[in-house]
């Protein structure tokens, strides 16, 4: 059992399996996962909050309170606070609010129940970035307020307010990443012209699986041509293996063509695959005009190293 400092339980099953694997003499803090019933997020996939989704434990089914019961029953796990996670692309406060009244409501039965004062609320992330010019993230200095809202919900009852945490993930990673890829053709078509690059749904899903949008600009030359909408795609064999719908590029954007794509550090190379068997690209840390490979990319050794032969 590695030490770590805590585990959010989000299965009746795990409670049991987690204390096992606890060494006689020492407690693990855990904290509860529940489900507050509140959609939130960009689209309906990457939404965790509502009563439909298979994330957390139901305070309306009881299940959540059952889990509580059982955790205090176990010696070698301490139950220290609640946890919750809305979704994804969430883009204002009010969500985390309503959160948070929910779970400090939770905090309160809790203590009626068993006479336990949790000291620790999780919120979790899911914290919206701007991926395209059109969209606005969630500032850091916008969920101000939560601290301000579980101390008032906590004051009306009688309850310590708990330390607040928030998980802001995506809102760090995701402005740290850039995309680059090169451009294999141009293509005209009917309605549209296509640019295909040298890659696409296997390091970056999220367009295909959800709708996601990013803007893209050419790199490392000058134009003096305009401005016209192109569509990029993938080199995978799908139709859906699209980047960017109406994507405003140069006009004799041509072969050889780097594209920069931004916003592209949390679920890009976390989420990459080997699709169509396509190696994943390196991954390079760039820093005061200083470069480091983090990441080597992936070759075919790599990909046939799990082949056992006939």
């Amino acid at each position: 059992m590695q030490r770590v400092g805590r585990i959010v339980v989000d299965d009746l099953t795990e409670i049991n399996r987690l204390a096992a694997l606890v060494p006689a003499g020492m407690r693990q803090k855990v904290l509860v996962r529940v489900i507050p019933d509140i959609e939130a997020g960009e689209h309906a996939a990457i939404r965790t909050g509502g009563e439909d989704h298979k994330f957390g434990l139901s305070i309306a089914a009881g299940v959540a309170r059952e889990a509580v019961n059982r955790i205090l029953r176990q010696p070698r796990l301490e139950l220290v606070g609640l946890h919750c996670h809305l979704g994804s692309q969430i883009a204002a406060a009010e969500p985390y609010e309503q959160s948070a009244r929910v779970l400090v409501e939770q905090l309160a039965r809790i203590r009626d129940a068993h006479g336990v004062t949790l000291p620790q609320l999780d919120l979790g992330g899911g914290h919206a970035i701007a991926y395209t010019s059109g969209q606005s993230g969630l500032a850091p200095s916008q969920l101000s307020s939560l601290a301000a809202t579980v101390e008032r919900r906590c004051a009306g009852i009688g309850l310590p307010a708990p330390r607040l945490t928030v998980e802001p993930g995506r809102a760090v990673a995701g402005p740290a990443g850039v995309t680059l890829y090169r451009v294999i053709a141009v293509k005209k078509g009917l309605r549209r012209t296509y640019v295909a690059v040298d890659g696409g749904m296997s390091d970056n899903p999220r367009p295909a699986m959800y709708g996601s949008r990013y803007e893209m600009r050419v790199i490392g030359r000058a134009t003096h041509e305009g401005e016209r909408d192109f569509t990029v795609v993938g080199h995978h064999c799908e139709s859906g293996d699209t980047l960017a719908e109406d994507a405003a590029l140069p006009a004799d954007i041509h072969p050889g063509d780097v594209l920069a794509v931004a916003a592209t550090g949390a679920y890009n190379h976390s989420m990459a695959s080997t699709y169509n068997m396509t190696g994943r690209p390196p991954v390079v840390a760039v820093s005061r005009g200083k470069d480091r490979l983090v990441v080597r990319r992936e070759g075919l050794d790599d990909l046939l190293r799990r082949d056992v032969g006939l």
